[in-house]
């Protein structure tokens, strides 16, 4: 059987897809496609935990002989989720009020399929005071628009950040250390432990 076949990432990630990548797993992707609206009154860590779940099981329905792993990522500033930006205009607003303030950044990942586990990671991450010139540049790059909070920390928007506390990679998208203790609980065969080549 085509090991691929074996390991789906249930997103669309690039993100995702990149990390994973780069660490030798091999792997094919199926995004889930669920609505992903909060629901009243959802904490963060609730509610990346609920997504990851549902999207891995739904992925799941067609892989059932496979680990599908899923990721969803939020933003928290206090209570409140900060998602992706609408447009440039939101990016600006949502940068205005993360600058010079700490966030935290929740990441759900889980696992459906041949095994389920779940777990949640967060990061605090710091911001600089940022100008006003500083905002419209970065927002106008058009790099806030896909990424939770309006920013990518691995891009241009590592000017942003004065410091973090926690998994970098959980601010990329996808918490890798904890993935891999994740991946290795279920018995996803890694690259370093499937023995010598």
């Amino acid at each position: 059987m085509d090991p691929t076949a074996l390991f789906v990432l249930a997103s669309a990630s690039p993100r995702r897809k990149d990390l994973l990548a780069q660490l030798g797993l091999r792997f094919t992707v199926a995004a889930a496609d669920i609505d992903e609206t909060p629901m009243a009154g959802e904490i963060a860590s609730d509610y990346v935990h609920r997504l990851a779940v549902e999207k891995a099981r739904t992925v799941a329905t067609r892989h059932p002989d496979a680990w599908v792993l899923a990721a969803d990522t939020t933003v928290a500033l206090g209570s409140e989720l900060l998602g992706k930006p609408r447009d440039a205009a939101e990016a600006r607003e949502m940068l205005a009020r993360l600058s010079g303030r700490v966030h935290e950044v929740f990441t759900g990942i889980a696992v459906a399929g041949r095994a389920r586990d779940s777990q949640v990671v967060r990061t605090q991450v710091t911001f600089r005071e940022l100008t006003p010139a500083e905002i419209a540049w970065y927002a106008d790059t058009g790099e806030p628009l896909d990424k939770a909070g309006a920013y990518a920390i691995q891009g241009k928007g590592g000017f942003l950040v004065r410091g973090i506390d926690g998994s970098p990679s959980n601010v990329v998208g996808l918490p890798l250390g904890e993935t891999l203790a994740l991946l290795t609980r279920v018995g996803l065969p890694l690259p370093w432990t499937e023995g010598p080549r």
